[in-house]
């Protein structure tokens, strides 16, 4: 069995048997490159049929962990993994014929989504993306209000312990404290045909620092795009160097 292709900045990383090994990737900003809205992004023509292979490779252990809904996954990457952690792990489906479970965790309330459309229209450019429990500022159309928008945030936030305000990549997302990308790991590691392998948990972003500490704990790899492979399109072409090894090697 042809193992993984090297980490294009770190080669010298050593890297587990593809059939010991569980991938977990994160998808905006790791799979597809990140757009200037949710619904913008691109699915590069090639990335299903190597993320289909992938899977095979690693004995289906392969999952994405988001912070889209799980519904949003399917419909870029219908079939592709075998499980699917999405809204940061407070929502999981850990086998394709599975019902989604979702966490008991509180829901924003109304007075934060309507002051957040007010955050909207007092800075065009601005972008309110609504979730299940909670909420993002896209501020990437509007680079200068980023600053106003946390402050705003946090003044939200003041009086609720129950939530947290994250950064992302220019945008800033409320959410509450009670799952996370690490979380989201430690239950898919739990199950068949996870358990038992040696986790590569691969992200992006600030959001993604849980699911690398925890795959870390597990005895795996937690890896940064802008550390191990510099762009989605690295990490792209290394999945498909998993994928398709002859084609790689020849």
């Amino acid at each position: 069995m042809t193992g993984f292709p090297a980490l294009p900045l770190l080669p010298d990383q050593p890297l587990p048997d593809p059939q010991k090994t569980a991938l977990l990737l994160d998808l905006d900003g790791t799979l597809i490159d990140i757009a200037a809205a949710p619904d913008k992004v691109v699915v590069p023509g090639s990335l299903p049929a190597d993320l289909l292979a992938a899977r095979w490779a690693v004995g289906h252990a392969l999952a994405v962990v988001t912070g889209r809904p799980i519904a949003q996954v399917d419909a870029l990457l219908p079939g592709m993994p075998y499980a699917v952690a999405g809204e940061h792990g407070s929502a999981s489906r850990h086998a394709p014929d599975e019902t989604p479970v979702r966490a008991t965790l509180p829901m924003a309330p109304r007075a934060w989504l309507d002051a957040a459309e007010r955050l909207v229209q007092a800075h065009p450019g601005a972008l309110l993306e609504r979730k299940h429990h909670g909420f993002v500022l896209h501020y990437r159309a509007a680079p200068d209000a980023g600053p106003a928008l946390e402050r705003a945030l946090m003044a939200l936030l003041a009086r609720s312990p129950g939530f947290v305000l994250l950064p992302a990549l220019m945008a800033w997302e409320i959410r509450p404290h009670g799952a996370d990308k690490g979380t989201a790991v430690a239950a898919l590691m739990r199950r068949a045909p996870f358990s038992g392998r040696i986790p590569i948990f691969i992200g992006d972003d600030v959001t993604d620092e849980d699911g690398m500490r925890a795959s870390r704990a597990l005895g795996g790899l937690g890896l940064r795009v802008d550390e191990a492979f510099g762009t989605p399109q690295a990490v792209r072409d290394w999945i498909a160097g998993l994928a398709h090894p002859a084609a790689t090697e020849g």
